[in-house]
């Protein structure tokens, strides 16, 4: 349920979304004409106000002090200033000052009473339950400054094609071809997530956002080298990294990045289990420069600052897998890992409604005082500055209303040899023919692009290529691809239901060099997918689909594989 700073539903997730709090309607009395500014003397209507002013002290301004006399009134409007003379009226009467009121001003106001007399029972009884139910909600609020939104997420689904055992997939320490042990077709699994989302704004212009998460997905160490997992659908399959046993090419798109594993010091991941954890802690504030809002976090994800662009994301309501739901550049570092891995800050610079620029920093074991490394149970580093981080920008363009571009770059460094993307067992293991603790380098470019030929269908897709060297040790390095093309429809056969229709190729190598080389995979994965979200109502949707895999892992001997799943989306 990625966060981008600014992405869930209908609830406001950045600042700039977020509006004055206040009520430009609000109504204020004055005791003299004169405080009216747009009230002038050579007015037509001058002396009636004046009267009823200073007479009767029943005409009210706007807070500014302006009156707005040629503005359209309501019969219920005028009921209501009509009943505030009458209350003034009883009132003088009462305090016997009844020479101040006219027996041709009574015998008018009487006559007002009667003809309006519908539309003032009318507004007194809708007076009245406006503040029973104002009492009530004062009553049973959850917050005044915060408001609570909720996703819960179901799934069934399966994988066939599983690993043959016939040399095709790679041993990740080693990097060469190993036959392992074969997989097995996945049993039909029924997943869950549950996420809960706090969003407070404390003057008006600021969100403080804090996420809690329960799943029960499987994954996480100890598997031995060449082994297939069986606790995740990609490790049953046998196509999954041996080491955390859920990157693969066959992902669901709500599914976490690693697991029941916590990468940060390789103990139990929060909100594993149906545990409940914090996954995401995000202030966002404005800066006090027009147009310039700031971000501070110490669990956030890359996609909470960047849009995704493409109409497939939404991991609980549009692509049913993970490669279909972004970009790969919006991962880098864990950015999406669902357990809020990293700690953030940047910004968010809105130039124009064309020309939108964000940047971030990130620290993926910010809260750690020292560094261990892999045996010290820290193998992504510890510290601000000392271990694995990112540092990315994208530049979000709408050349015209219908076409919207994001362009991405992100600068990475990861302590052991990963790439933090989880949508192909190349990610573990990034560099083929190096120690999995070597430390790697990472320069990615993307691009994301959205075309919306109708109002409701939109073409769309992406690109992404990824600069891999190593920092130490032999000179070694790998480049990775992906790209990604499809169709998205809105309002099929009901309004709010979607259909999608994508095509391309996961993370993959496409090239080594130095002591990376040669390269084992002999081929190119390749991704279809097709969905049908169907809106029951606002608040629940069900999507089934399927998405199919060819040469998985890139090894043209693997079997192809199948994932059908059928989604159901409760928000609230």
């Amino acid at each position: 349920m990625p966060t981008k700073v600014a992405q869930v539903t209908p609830e406001p997730t950045s600042v700039s979304q977020l509006s004055e709090v206040s009520d430009p309607t609000a109504m204020s009395q004055v005791t003299s004409v004169s405080q009216l500014s747009d009230v002038r003397p050579t007015d037509w209507a001058f002396q009636a106000l004046q009267s009823l002013v200073e007479r009767y002290g029943c005409i009210a301004g706007y807070p500014d002090r302006t009156y707005r006399g040629n503005r359209a009134m309501t019969r219920f409007e005028f009921a209501a200033g009509l009943n505030a003379c009458l209350d003034r009226v009883n009132e003088l009467i009462a305090a016997a000052t009844a020479d101040l009121v006219k027996k041709e001003d009574l015998a008018t106001l009487q006559k007002l009473q009667e003809e309006f007399a519908a539309e003032l029972a009318t507004l007194r009884g809708r007076v009245d339950a406006l503040e029973v139910r104002t009492t009530t909600l004062e009553k049973q609020q959850f917050s005044t400054t915060t408001k609570l939104s909720g996703e819960a997420i179901f799934s069934l689904s399966s994988a066939y094609g599983a690993y043959p055992g016939l040399g095709n997939r790679r041993s990740l320490a080693s990097g060469t071809t190993t036959g392992g042990a074969p997989g097995s077709d996945a049993n039909v699994v029924f997943n869950n997530r549950v996420r809960l989302k706090l969003l407070t704004s404390f003057s008006g212009k600021d969100l403080l956002i804090t996420g809690l998460q329960a799943y029960n997905f499987g994954g996480g160490l100890g598997s031995a080298i060449g082994s297939p997992r069986r606790d995740s659908l990609s490790g049953t399959l046998g196509y999954a990294d041996s080491i955390f046993g859920t990157a693969s090419n066959a992902r669901l798109a709500f599914e976490p990045q690693f697991g029941a594993t916590n990468p940060s010091n390789l103990g139990g991941a929060p909100g594993n289990n149906n545990s409940i954890g914090l996954y995401k802690l995000l202030y966002i504030f404005p800066s006090g420069i027009d147009k310039l809002t700031l971000f501070a976090g110490t669990a956030a994800e890359v996609d909470d600052a960047f849009p995704a662009v493409t109409p497939f994301y939404g991991d609980g309501q549009e692509s049913i897998s993970r490669f279909g739901n972004m970009n790969p550049i919006l991962r880098i570092s864990g950015g999406t890992s669902g357990i809020g891995l990293a700690s953030a800050a940047g910004f968010i610079w809105n130039i124009s409604n064309a020309l939108d620029f964000r940047a971030l920093y990130g620290s993926v074991n910010a809260s750690l005082p020292i560094n261990g490394g892999l045996a010290g149970g820290t193998p992504l580093g510890a510290g601000l500055f000392g271990g694995s981080y990112v540092a990315a920008a994208q530049l979000t363009i709408k050349p015209t209303p219908a076409i919207d571009l994001a362009l991405n770059y992100a600068h990475s460094y990861h302590q052991i040899n990963i790439l933090g993307l989880g949508e192909a067992a190349v990610a573990v293991g990034a560099i083929p023919n190096v120690g999995a603790t070597t430390p790697v380098r990472l320069d990615s470019v993307g691009a994301t692009a959205a075309w919306r030929i109708t109002p409701k269908v939109t073409l769309t897709g992406f690109g992404f290529y990824s600069f891999v060297n190593a920092v130490t040790g032999p000179d070694a390095s790998t480049n990775i691809l992906s790209y990604m093309g499809g169709i998205h429809i809105k309002d099929v056969l009901t309004p709010g239901s979607t259909f999608g229709l994508l095509f391309g190729q996961p993370p993959a190598r496409d090239r080594v060099s130095g002591a990376a080389s040669p390269k084992p995979e002999d081929t190119k994965p390749y991704h279809l997918e097709a969905y049908f979200k169907y809106k029951v109502n606002d608040n629940i949707s069900i999507t089934p689909g399927v998405f199919v895999i060819f040469n998985p892992e890139g090894f043209s001997g693997n079997r192809t594989i199948t994932v059908p799943v059928i989604r159901t989306t409760f928000t609230f």
